[in-house]
């Protein structure tokens, strides 16, 4: 009898995984169940919110990847599991006007990986949720986009008309998210000036304020690769206020702990993310930011044949910490279960070894002309530190290896590459 296993979402561990065993297993033993039809690499959404990525472009189409990689496509949410009878409750598919285009489904498995990802946790934060847009999603990146058009719009007629013409923008959280997104419009608002808006000062009428919490941004990386991108950042008038804790949010201004307001046409969440909340739905074992709690062979906690990987696993680490939410903990742990599961399959033992995290460093993109980061982490006991095209080299060469481990093939390599060099000389704006 095959092994049905059943892939819950479609990020970058969950499609590695489902297109590396499609293309072993086929459609039969795998299906990737995802509420969008369109992939796009999450560590991008900050150049499609910018608006110097076409989301139309760099979206994948997940039909097309199952046809390719030979595993069946689920489109619909999952809203929960019947543990007993073994099988995904899939959500229908609604149109615009709230018509049912898909029913409600079971889907049965013999091993099932939940990947869901992370959404924005605002920590209670008074007007965060209704006031804020956070770049999860595809939809959240172009939502901001198509907002961000439309205050410049406004400010260029009101410049137009005599009269001041600022678009104010507040990133609240200075990771790797906020500083990108913070680079990315400041570039992004250069090009803008250029292609319509012709009355704005990019310097001076683009207001851009990134607020963090910690002594420093990208506090998680080494003080060196954090002092670097504070410095490019602040030569692109980048304001940044670091020790910053956001009080309340309204849809105006953002107040800190301390009284200080900060005024804002839009302001983005980049604080934190949890787990989402369908997670604690299903009955399986949470911790207190609602990840599932696996074990070290990235099996849920008492359910052999239920696995998560991905920001939504709460996964251990031999030191006694926990592997930390970042894509290349994604691509691990889905290289680790295509081996594990592909095993099963084959009716063979499980790998004894456990799942090892291994940090491979990190890179930091501040626009398409350069980046920074740390290189090898603790693969050689020492940090390298990298900037500017060097940097900016290599974090384009991690999403080429996203694509190669997606379509099987480097076929998109020249393209990719094309589009790096074409981005660096001239950058484009998406502007309709």
């Amino acid at each position: 009898m095959k092994t049905r296993i059943v892939i819950v979402g479609g990020g970058a561990g969950g499609l590695e995984l489902a297109c590396k065993l499609g293309r072993q297993l086929g459609a039969e033993q795998v299906t990737l169940v995802d509420q969008q039809l369109f992939h796009i690499w999450k560590p991008s959404l900050h150049e499609v919110a910018a608006g110097t990525l076409d989301i139309h472009q760099e979206g994948l189409s997940y039909e097309m990847l199952a046809h390719d990689n030979r595993f069946t496509f689920c489109f619909g949410a999952m809203t929960g599991l019947d543990l007993a009878a073994q099988a995904v409750q899939v959500a229908p598919v609604l149109d615009e006007h709230g018509e049912e285009l898909v029913p409600a489904r079971a889907l049965p498995y013999d091993q099932l990986v939940i990947a869901v990802g992370s959404t924005a946790n605002h920590f209670n934060v008074p007007g965060a949720a209704e006031h804020t847009l956070s770049l999860n999603r595809p939809a959240d990146a172009e939502q901001f986009r198509l907002r961000m058009l439309k205050l410049l719009t406004a400010a260029e007629l009101r410049k137009s008309a005599g009269n001041e013409g600022q678009v104010r923008i507040v990133i609240i959280g200075g990771g790797a998210t906020g500083v990108e997104l913070a680079a990315e419009l400041r570039e992004a608002s250069v090009v803008h000036s250029r292609y319509g808006f012709r009355r704005l000062d990019p310097q001076r009428d683009v207001q851009l304020t990134l607020l963090e919490g910690a002594d420093r941004i990208l506090a998680p990386l080494p003080e060196k690769v954090s002092s670097a991108a504070a410095k490019l950042l602040k030569e692109r008038h980048v304001t940044i206020e670091t020790k910053c804790r956001v009080a309340s949010i309204t849809p105006t201004e953002v107040a800190d702990n301390t009284g200080r307001l900060f005024q804002a046409d839009l302001v983005v969440w980049a604080a934190g993310i949890k787990a989402p909340d369908v997670l604690g739905t299903l009955g399986l074992p949470t911790n207190r930011s609602g990840q599932l709690e696996v074990d070290d062979h990235l099996r849920v906690n008492g359910h052999a044949n239920i696995h998560a990987l991905g920001d939504c696993a709460a996964c251990p680490t031999a030191e006694g910490g926990w592997v930390p939410p970042r894509a290349q903990a994604a691509h691990q742990q889905a290289s680790y279960l295509h081996d594990a599961l592909l095993r099963r399959a084959m009716n063979k033992s499980a790998p004894k070894r456990p799942y090892v995290y291994k940090d491979h460093g990190s890179l930091v993109s501040l626009g398409t002309q350069t980046s920074v980061g740390s290189l090898m982490g603790n693969l050689f006991k020492s940090t390298w530190y990298v900037q500017g095209l060097l940097a900016r080299t290599m974090y384009v060469s991690l999403h080429l290896m996203h694509h190669q481990a997606v379509l099987g093939t480097l076929r998109t390599g020249v393209l990719a590459v094309a589009r790096f060099l074409v981005k660096r000389a001239t950058p484009l704006v998406k502007l309709h």
